[in-house]
């Protein structure tokens, strides 16, 4: 198994729904190969962010099987899947959430702490990845001196600070105009191919789906089949 694979198999998660349970995600199964994006549609309630959770180790289904960068979060105990989130998974929030009192760099920074990283080291990847992210020259603005284009392109790169194998993307471009949308969305398609990480992408936006690498769709808490995209 390629170790930057993300892989859901046979993943089932049930909620508590008055006296009976409710289906977020039906013997879902998904595999997404290092340096691929796959996009996730569908309707909203459909189980599209149940998906993500999961994926990301933050909600553990009832059945099924999570690997993550080659490893099977089954037997992991909330310490373990913490540090696994940490040093394997990059998560993007449909909102950037950054902290108003640090600047980009800072931003960035923070994650390279909480992985033990030297400073010295932390604030060099840090430029590096703001510069990857076209904003090279905004290190040293904080959040409000930022538009909205550019808070996510931070959100991105702090997503990417520890070098994740797995990027799990929330509706990026949601609070965003198309053209500022689009920006973002060449980024992250950009980014995964040089990285090298497994990416989710859940969207409502269809207009670039062909320019991923398989498309995906929940309805009622079932997956469809991964349609490779031609291109």
């Amino acid at each position: 198994m390629n170790p930057s694979t993300l892989v859901l198999d046979d993943i089932t998660l049930t909620y508590a729904d008055g006296e009976g349970r409710l289906t977020a995600l039906d013997a879902v199964s998904l595999a997404v190969g290092a340096g691929t994006v796959t996009a996730c549609v569908g309707p909203s309630g459909s189980g599209k962010s149940s998906l993500l959770a999961v994926a990301a180790t933050l909600v553990t289904p009832d059945s099924g099987r999570v690997v993550v960068a080659g490893t099977d979060t089954a037997g992991l105990g909330p310490g373990e899947k913490a540090a696994l989130r940490r040093d394997s998974i990059g998560i993007v929030f449909q909102q950037p959430n950054l902290l108003p009192s640090l600047t980009a760099a800072e931003q960035l920074q923070v994650m390279a702490h909480l992985a033990g990283r030297r400073p010295r080291e932390a604030r060099g990847r840090a430029l590096e990845l703001l510069a990857a992210v076209g904003l090279g020259d905004q290190a040293h603005r904080r959040p409000h001196q930022l538009s909205g284009g550019q808070r996510q392109r931070v959100n991105i790169a702090r997503a990417l600070m520890n070098e994740p194998a797995v990027l799990l993307v929330d509706e990026p471009t949601s609070a965003l105009d198309h053209e500022r949308g689009a920006a973002v969305l060449d980024l992250l398609l950009t980014l995964t191919r040089d990285r090298g990480t497994a990416t989710v992408l859940v969207t409502h936006d269809r207009a670039h789906l062909e320019r991923m690498d398989a498309v995906v769709t929940m309805a009622d808490g079932r997956l469809s089949e991964a349609r490779a995209v031609a291109g």
